[in-house]
């Protein structure tokens, strides 16, 4: 049993860590803050954890968050930054949800996020926990960098091409859709029902702050730079991602053997039958990641589509897999979840 704290635990991110952790046999929930709610139960601001979770929001000062073995950031980005030195220096591993760590050149990050980077020694030794790609790294990691929701859609969809080479590695394009909550439980105008209900639009189109993160990880899986065109789109769903990606085949080669050999044995990702279409309402609420992979008319373009829960292997449940690796536990642990239909 290990002691856990959360940091952050008021948005849909946080809420989403509370339900995974509550439940995992293997964890005991000590802390969970909030600057604005604290002395509020947190059963209060969400009844569906009544029964689950006994505690109250405390601020981050009074959390004892270094008596704990980890510490999970479900926080806006910036924040974990700042207190994760202190963390670490008294043996408390910490779990970072949001970006603050997860792309190595910090100037590059500095540039997308707007900010000045408050640790950047610690940059250098965190881990991107992508679990089918660093297992041995996660064992070890004192800090951890979460994966986004895009990237994980995007990169686990690439991954097999990339790393087989068989794909022309200058103009990967990836056509990615989100439900509303990826925006964070956040006031603004575009995620109104109004606004966000029956439509559809693309976005961040001249660039995504996910872009070179997911770059970045397809350059790691490919051992050379990597060209990529990654549009995100808005769509009128409370939870999901759906990822369709293009490449174009430089060699003949059995596209579903591939990917089924590739992800033999791994708990989350589930690679479909050939010809199948995965649906977002067939991962709701779970950690898994469903892929199929499409040869259309036999031609040299292949298309892989690839649907993830962005709460839960997008972030939460993904961060809860990363947590089991990095102390021992079976990876599954408290995420055997059969996804939500309808």
């Amino acid at each position: 049993m290990i002691k856990v704290g959360v940091v952050g635990g008021t948005g849909y991110t946080g809420v989403e860590l509370l339900r995974l952790l509550s439940r995992h046999p293997q964890v005991e929930l000590v802390a969970i803050t909030s600057r604005g709610e604290a002395g509020m139960a947190v059963s209060e601001m969400f009844p569906s954890l009544r029964g689950r979770v006994n505690l109250k929001f405390v601020t981050p000062q009074d959390a004892a968050l270094d008596q704990c073995d980890a510490v999970f950031f479900a926080t806006p980005n910036g924040i974990a930054m700042q207190q994760a030195a202190e963390l670490v220096a008294a043996g408390v591993r910490v779990i970072d949800l949001a970006a603050d760590f997860r792309i190595t050149d910090v100037a590059e990050w500095e540039k997308w996020y707007g900010m000045k980077h408050a640790a950047p020694e610690l940059v250098a030794e965190a881990v991107y926990g992508l679990p089918e790609t660093s297992r041995d790294k996660i064992r070890k990691a004192r800090v951890l960098a979460n994966p986004g929701c895009y990237p994980t859609a995007v990169q686990l969809g690439f991954l097999p091409l990339v790393e087989a080479g068989v794909v022309e590695l200058g103009n990967l394009i990836a056509d990615a859709k989100s439900g509303v909550s990826g925006a964070g439980r956040k006031a603004e105008v575009h995620t109104l029902f109004p606004e966000a209900a029956d439509s559809f639009k693309a976005y961040g189109v001249p660039g995504h702050r996910h872009l070179p993160e997911i770059r970045q990880g397809l350059t790691r899986f490919a051992g050379q730079p990597v060209g990529l065109t990654f549009v995100p789109h808005l769509t009128p769903l409370i939870r999901g991602i759906h990822a369709t990606l293009y490449g174009r085949l430089t060699k003949d080669v059995d596209l579903q053997a591939l990917y089924e050999q590739r992800f033999a044995g791994e708990p989350f990702v589930d690679v479909m039958p050939a010809g199948s279409h995965p649906e977002t309402r067939s991962v709701r609420a779970s950690n898994m990641c469903r892929i199929a992979v499409h040869r259309p008319q036999g031609g040299d373009t292949v298309v892989v589509l690839s649907v993830i829960d962005n709460l839960v292997k997008g972030a939460a449940g993904q961060a809860v897999q990363n947590l089991n690796i990095m102390f021992g536990f079976d990876e599954s642990t408290g995420l055997d979840i059969v996804p939500v239909s309808p």
